[in-house]
């Protein structure tokens, strides 16, 4: 029987492999879980492209759930690794209306300090995964007068200097 007593830790890394799949895929700028910050990710204001993987202790585990919903409302892309968990309130408020959900085959083999004070890189977690992507919208309008592009409307921002489409409009191109 496993001694379910044992000090667990918060801090896995996301193995290379997968973090490039991703990467590769969204290009992410920033990360507001690095393994020993020197900040906290909850407290930041985050980039464009964000990779989160999370605490997966509760109470941090949703916090950066709810952190990366608001982030997407700014208009930011934040791409999380999360263990599967469908029965939580904040899996029926948050994820499933507003993320698109990627359930991983298998489990993933996290890289960090087991409870024996071993690295290890090749034991699988105690939970299967998904990838949840929370992409940015930006909540208002375009408008082109005279060459000028403005987004007004509630709470309407343009997100940084990375571009996530071209929009061409009257003449305009974002």
């Amino acid at each position: 029987m496993k001694n379910r007593n044992l000090n667990h830790k918060d801090d896995w890394e996301t193995p290379l492999d997968l973090y490039k799949h991703l990467d590769d895929e969204f290009h992410f700028d920033f990360d507001p879980c690095p393994i020993d910050p020197d900040f906290d990710g909850l407290e930041v204001e985050w980039k464009f492209r964000n990779y989160i993987n999370p605490p997966y202790s509760r109470k941090l585990k949703e916090g950066f759930i709810r952190k990366a919903y608001a982030e997407s409302q700014k208009g930011k892309l934040c791409v999380m690794l999360l263990p599967v968990s469908t029965s939580t309130k904040v899996f029926h408020e948050f994820i499933y209306p507003h993320a698109e959900i990627r359930f991983l085959k298998g489990r993933v083999k996290f890289i960090g300090v087991n409870t024996f004070g071993e690295l290890v890189n090749n034991k699988c977690g105690m939970h299967d995964s998904m990838v949840i992507i929370f992409r940015g919208s930006i909540n208002g309008y375009i408008k082109c007068v005279r060459g000028t592009i403005t987004i007004e409307g509630n709470d309407a921002q343009f997100p940084g200097d990375t571009p996530i489409c071209s929009i061409v409009h009257n003449g305009c191109t974002v």
